[in-house]
């Protein structure tokens, strides 16, 4: 197999790649933010305060990426579960509702960047609540924020939150820009990952 077959190959897949994990639709326009508050008329799960707050993240769209901040008090103690009514652990449905969160997300080109578990009380506050017992916080890579959209209306998504609801005592979360970031991206390390593999067959086959 001659090099520029290899590292076409290589090319192809990264540029597949990116047409998947990039968003190449622009940012949102009046009629989709509209459509996508029909499709929220009548779930309970999203009160007035944040519908007006949604749409007002919605209208400023750049069309870029970004990464949702998201920490979570995890309810430890027995709860209903909403479909078989039995009692269980509460964070065995934030486990749950993971399970099939996680597909929604990577189906519309997001994925988790980082999930870190809370080991210790604050270190470091002021003017703010006493620590109420967070357990993890996340933080999700959405490709822009019609995918978040259409992560929130998909019904998959839509079955399943009540999970999230049953097994969550507190919660907030609130999208970010990049300022600084020293970690590799995908875009990087796939590259990088593709190069080296793209290399190391040359020289086996050469």
């Amino acid at each position: 197999m001659s090099g520029w077959i290899i590292w076409g190959i290589a090319a192809a897949l990264y540029g597949a790649f990116r047409l998947w994990y990039d968003n190449w639709r622009g940012a949102l326009n009046p009629a989709e933010i509209d459509g996508y508050f029909a499709q929220l008329e009548g779930r309970e799960d999203t009160p007035p305060e944040a519908k007006a707050n949604l749409r007002r993240f919605l209208e400023t769209d750049d069309g870029r990426d970004f990464v949702m901040f998201n920490i979570v008090k995890a309810t430890q103690a027995p709860v209903a579960d909403p479909i078989s009514g039995e009692q269980v652990p509460g964070v065995s449905l934030l486990q749950r509702y993971s399970k099939h969160f996680m597909p929604v997300l990577l189906k519309n080109g997001g994925h988790p960047a980082i999930v870190r578990r809370k080991i210790g009380p604050y270190l470091d506050s002021w003017a703010t609540e006493p620590d109420p017992g967070w357990t993890i916080i996340g933080l999700m890579r959405y490709r822009s924020r019609r995918d978040m959209m259409n992560v929130v209306v998909d019904p998959q998504f839509a079955k399943h939150h009540p999970d999230k609801l049953a097994g969550t005592l507190a919660t907030f979360s609130f999208p970010t820009a990049p300022m600084i970031q020293l970690y590799v991206g995908p875009r990087i390390w796939l590259a990088l990952v593709l190069a080296l593999g793209a290399t190391l067959t040359q020289l086996a086959l050469g």
